[in-house]
């Protein structure tokens, strides 16, 4: 029914909840009704970003009315440690503190100001310690949270030996803030028989539940864990609400009295870990042409305390340093730094991002150093037909679109014609300059821990035709709901109208993996379908009875629009056949099931398959940069991307839009900066910029590559939430190309990431020396 003209699949659609959004109507834990009797909840953190705890005590604050409770580390009753992958982060601080603002105390009480005014007379002594701060001082005291991981093909250094053309460098990306419009939040309301519903901001209530119960002793069928919505999450909130949710049932267990934990913007800026920070160095090897012969590379990123998810983060980094070129010999090695910073954790791209920059930053420097276009440069060592088809894992690039979306965006965007137009300006223009680029992704799309790449759902059909939806995947704002009610509409051939999406929630769907890895349209979809087409099956031979077909011609009963119709057009209402079916005692509620085939991975021989397909993107960058403020401005970006057959072709359009510019801001004016004491200096928008309406490009093109179904995926779909953020990385080539302007020719730029205006005026300042300098020598012969 998908290609229906009446199906809601493959066309544009509001997001479900874009009027409750504006309105306010839209509910989020904070939102939600406050049960009798709730208490809040304040942390004592500490001040040192490495410590030994001498002394703790909270007799004075203990006496304060209002003070419900106030609990440390040996006050939990089952496991003070949790983590998604290992358990090596504790609730509460035991001996030492590895960061400053670890939890060392918790204190419960009647309302905010009693709850920080009690954790303020909580008496805790340290004995400061030396911070670990940085990649490069972790890597000098031999600080790390993971083995070295290496991905090898051919003899690379051979090929590097052999290569006419070498290019060396060292490439350093920083943090960034999540920065969601809300905040973390839990609120756990205790139950009967020591049980606790959990309402948490999460993209991973399974998670929550594990980890609740962990802490508590108690198993996870006495924790259930409710989502209504999400205010924005980009991974934050993938491993990082299960703190807050730990604390409020803590709480709970202990005063048996309901718990809400939220933390402002200060205290979620300063407490929660951001985008792994990456420090890198390669060598790169390549012909004249600006061929990519050979790259070897060894990154490091900072994980912070705990390991949290940074090794599948590098993991993915080193998936990633390829792109979207074919490297015929190659070397990659990474590992994780244990530093006294919170834990960073994943965020859009998941690592992607910071490795892609490497083998762009080579391409950069070649294409600079030749005087070649970057874009020919780039095109050139597109991954093709075989061999130029693996991965340096092994795994094949299938249904390859990078060259068809190259030669489709040169054309609409007048690539050759811009550029030379932009060459003339620069020439002309002593102070302003403009840049331009051409920028291609390729992005693996499946969880790499083959494990979570399953999902399933829960769909009930009521015997007035109307329909509850419930998956296992969490809305935070990207429109997965919207998707998942057009696949569901879709499947029942019934109004999108009459299906209602309901909160995620571990006692309606079990055992979910997070709303994380681009995946949550693909695996839900999967399964919210096979719940609806047992449904259906169910319903067919009812529906035939009706319109008096003989049995064996069920299957030919369509269902759509709200009706169920025979071959020979006769119809029913689908609220009849479905009251029809109660009556005749029919179940109507199912069960659906999915789990993506094909992923492994040994990660002790560096190959494998982890990941079901690639998704592939395209942008052209034009910027405008001013020589004499190091200011910088988007002229016009056009973007063509493969999204696959859209489920819904707005909400891709919104994905696209919004990952480019969240990409932009990290390259750009996305400063996290901490001082040598481990104290975060950028806790808030006054300090942080993100981008802002003004930011975007004065003229933003996006369209959806044509006829690019993709086999074995739901209704031919692809991905969209993570792909698009590193189109943004052409921003940095555009900025390189309009700075190269202001310097002499065949020069390599060096640009600190993030461009900010200061690191942008050095380049600029750098290349006009550089400039200058050769001029001198010029006029001295």
């Amino acid at each position: 029914m998908s290609n229906s003209a009446k199906s809601p699949l493959h066309r544009p659609a509001l997001h479900d909840s874009g009027y409750r959004h504006a309105s306010g109507e839209a509910r989020y834990v904070d939102d939600l009704p406050e049960p009798r009797g709730l208490l809040r909840a304040a942390l004592v953190t500490s001040p040192h970003a490495r410590a030994r705890i001498t002394r703790r005590d909270a007799t004075a604050a203990r006496q304060m009315p209002g003070a419900a409770a106030i609990l440390f580390a040996e006050d939990v009753p089952g496991h003070n440690g949790i983590g998604p992958v290992k358990h090596d982060e504790p609730i509460l601080a035991e001996d030492e503190v590895l960061f400053r603002g670890q939890a060392v105390a918790v204190v419960y009480g009647t309302d905010f100001e009693t709850c920080r005014t009690a954790a303020a007379m909580v008496e805790v002594d340290y004995e400061p310690l030396p911070p670990i701060l940085g990649i490069r001082a972790a890597i000098e005291a031999g600080s790390f949270l993971t083995d070295p991981h290496v991905i090898a093909r051919g003899e690379v250094e051979q090929a590097l030996a052999e290569a006419p053309v070498r290019v060396e460098g060292e490439v350093s990306s920083g943090a960034q803030d999540h920065f969601y419009l809300e905040t973390q939040a839990a609120l756990a309301i205790p139950d009967e028989d020591d049980s606790y519903t959990v309402y948490s901001s999460t993209q991973h209530p399974t998670e929550v539940q594990k980890m609740v119960a962990h802490v508590l002793g108690i198993g996870s069928q006495r924790v259930t864990c409710e989502v209504p919505r999400l205010g924005g999450g980009f991974g934050g909130k993938e491993s990082q609400a299960s703190n807050w949710g730990c604390l409020a049932a803590l709480g709970a267990r202990v005063t048996g009295r309901p718990v809400k934990v939220w933390l402002n913007r200060d205290e979620d800026m300063c407490f929660t870990g951001k985008r792994h920070p990456f420090w890198s160095s390669y060598r790169a090897g390549f012909d004249e042409q600006g061929n990519l012969l050979a790259l070897d590379v060894h990154i490091y990123s900072d994980g912070g305390w705990v390991t949290d998810l940074s090794g599948p983060v590098l993991d993915r980094a080193l998936f990633h340093l390829d792109n979207a070129y074919y490297v015929p010999a190659l070397r990659f090695e990474g590992r994780v730094c244990k530093t006294n910073v919170p834990s960073n954790t994943a965020f859009r791209g998941f690592g992607g991002p910071q490795g892609m920059l490497v083998v762009e930053d080579a391409l950069n420097r070649v294409a600079e150093r030749l005087g070649l276009d970057p874009a020919q440069v780039r095109q050139r060592n597109f991954y093709g037909d075989a061999p130029r088809d693996r991965t340096p894992y092994g795994q094949q690039v299938a249904n390859n679109r990078l060259q068809r979306i190259w030669t489709e965006l040169a054309v609409s965007s007048e690539y050759a014609t811009r550029r030379l137009a932009i060459e003339a300006f620069n020439a002309t223009s002593p102070h302003i300059k403009r840049g331009l680029a051409f920028q291609p992704v390729k992005f693996g799309i499946s969880f790499t821990n083959s494990l979570l790449n399953q999902a399933g759902a829960l769909v009930l059909v009521y015997a007035d035709g109307t329909v509850q939806l419930n998956h296992g995947g969490v809305e935070m704002g990207q429109g997965l709901h919207t998707k998942m009610l057009a696949v569901a509409a879709d499947a029942l051939g019934v109004p999108v109208e009459t299906v209602r999406a309901m909160n995620t929630a571990t006692d309606k769907v079990p055992n979910t993996s997070a709303t994380a890895a681009s995946s949550g349209s693909d695996i839900n979809g999967q399964a919210v379908r096979d719940a609806c087409v047992a449904i259906r099956a169910r319903m067919r031979p009812v529906a035939a009875d009706l319109l008096r077909l003989p049995a064996a011609e069920a299957d030919a009963v369509r269902f759509e629009v709200g009706r169920c119709v025979a071959p020979d057009g006769r119809d029913l209402p689908f609220a009849e056949v479905a009251n029809a079916c109660w009556v005749r005692q029919v179940a109507l509620s199912a069960t659906g099931y999915y789990r993506t085939p094909g992923i492994a991975y040994d990660a002790s021989r560096g190959r494998g398959t982890p990941f079901y397909y690639f998704a592939f993107g395209g942008a052209v960058i034009e910027v405008e940069l001013n020589g004499l403020t190091g200011e910088h401005r988007l002229r016009r970006v056009d973007i063509l991307h493969d999204v696959g057959d859209s489920l819904v072709t707005t909400i891709d359009r919104g994905q696209i839009e919004g990952g480019f510019v969240q990409g932009w801001g990290w390259l750009t004016c996305e400063e996290v900066i901490y001082d040598d004491t481990g104290r975060l200096h950028t806790p808030g928008p006054s300090t942080y910029k993100i981008p802002a309406v003004g930011d975007c490009p004065d003229d933003l093109r996006v369209a959806l590559l044509r006829d690019a179904a993709q086999p074995g995926t739901i209704h031919g779909s692809k991905a969209v939430g993570e792909p698009p953020f590193m189109l943004a990385i052409g921003a940095v080539t555009a900025l390189r190309h309009a700075i190269a302007a202001f310097g002499p020719a065949r020069r390599e730029v060096t640009l600190a990431l993030p461009a900010t205006p200061e690191a942008l005026l050095h380049a600029v300042e750098d290349a006009r020396a550089a400039l200058g300098q050769r001029e001198a020598r010029g006029a001295a012969k």
